[in-house]
């Protein structure tokens, strides 16, 4: 399994990357499936430096912030009116909601919104099968319905927190994932408001809690060192520790 950081500045798209957006693939049945784990602002023109937009196989939201989902209105669009026509309905799973909050961006009439083009589905507890891909959301702490998503394939793990306070939710997502993909969006030293977003600390003592094998941090403001974050994650977890950088991809 591969992952492929579309974009990971956090609460906006900034001066060196996209909003949120990471592309996952894995080979399977004899070609390439392709599943994308939001896609907030900015991300769907670097998503096309990775892969075709068109043979996407799957989108999963973890939330409906707009750094989160914002450029379904542009995917909307290609898919819509693309010189090739109208593309197959794509599945995109999200929280309950997702269908009418994506209609609004877009200023559509919320019946049928993008139903025609996107097949809009809502997470429950039992685990989505994408071809090679088993997904699983956990509810997480955060002030809209979040998730926090783990993807198996291939025999290996991802676990992606979306955006997250501590709590049981992230740390059933994260359990011996082999990759961590974890927002840190808090430094330490700073007031944080609760149940909003984790600091570089929190997101390590979760990954050593959960035995995550790899912990990569993510969604770090423009207006944040990302250096200083990544410095307060260090004495937390003693394995591999990276940030996440736009246009790198990872072997799992």
């Amino acid at each position: 399994m591969r992952l492929t950081v579309v974009g990971c500045s956090g609460s906006y798209a900034g001066p060196a990357s996209p909003a949120s957006c990471y592309l996952v693939e894995q080979e399977h049945a004899g070609r390439t499936w392709r599943l994308v784990l939001d896609l907030g602002n900015g991300a769907l023109g670097a998503l096309h430096r990775h892969a075709d937009p068109l043979a996407i196989d799957a989108v999963a939201l973890s939330h409906l912030h707009a750094d989160h989902c914002l450029d379904f209105t542009g995917y909307y669009v290609l898919r819509k009116y693309h010189p090739s026509g109208p593309q197959p309905r794509l599945t995109v799973w999200g929280p309950h909601g997702t269908a009418a909050r994506l209609a609004r961006a877009y200023d559509l009439r919320p019946d049928p919104g993008m139903t025609g083009e996107f097949d809009f589905r809502v997470y429950g507890d039992e685990p989505i099968e994408v071809g090679p891909f088993s997904i699983q959301a956990f509810q997480v702490a955060h002030p809209v319905p979040a998730y926090a998503l783990r993807v198996t394939a291939g025999g290996r793990t991802l676990a992606y927190s979306g955006d997250s306070g501590v709590c049981e939710g992230l740390d059933a997502a994260a359990r011996e994932c082999d990759l961590f993909l974890c927002e840190a969006s808090f430094r330490e030293r700073d007031d944080n408001p609760p149940d909003l977003h984790l600091t570089g600390r929190e997101a390590a003592a979760t990954a050593t809690a959960a035995r995550a094998k790899r912990l990569l941090l993510t969604h770090v403001p423009a207006w944040h060192d990302a250096e200083e974050i990544l410095a307060e994650a260090r004495p937390h977890f003693v394995g591999p520790l990276a940030l996440a950088q736009p246009g790198e991809s990872y072997d799992l």
